[in-house]
């Protein structure tokens, strides 16, 4: 998966819009597939950036507190829902990258370089 150390590398290439792309809900059987896009400003990490982690990792009370951090701090943030009737036509692997490509074309601001955890595109 994409770390800090290739976004700090990226930027010491130019690269100031890098968006980190990333998904929830491929093991549920029942629900959809979202993923979230997020630009954070590129001069320093807020303090609670060291919180961030899988969403699997942390409770549901400390999401929602990452989240309403992340929509006040960032940049940009786009979000993509793909429901359970398109997933069962598509698959999930498909529904995954529709997910993620919603979520980046809903980015108000064009990101300049995406990250993306390969093994979540992958992975079915």
């Amino acid at each position: 998966p994409p770390n800090l150390n290739q976004e700090n590398e990226l930027k010491l290439q130019g690269y100031e819009l890098i968006a980190g792309v990333d998904e929830a809900g491929r093991g549920a059987l029942a629900g959809p597939v979202v993923a979230g896009a997020v630009i954070l400003p590129c001069s320093s990490y807020p303090s609670w950036f060291k919180l961030v982690r899988d969403s699997k990792e942390i409770s549901p009370k400390k999401r929602e507190l990452l989240f309403h951090l992340i929509q006040k701090e960032a940049l940009a943030v786009g979000i993509g829902i793909v429901p359970p009737r398109v997933i069962d036509v598509i698959n999930i692997l498909k529904a995954t990258q529709l997910a993620m490509r919603q979520a980046v074309e809903k980015l108000p601001k064009q990101p300049q370089f995406l990250l993306i955890d390969r093994l979540a595109l992958l992975s079915a």
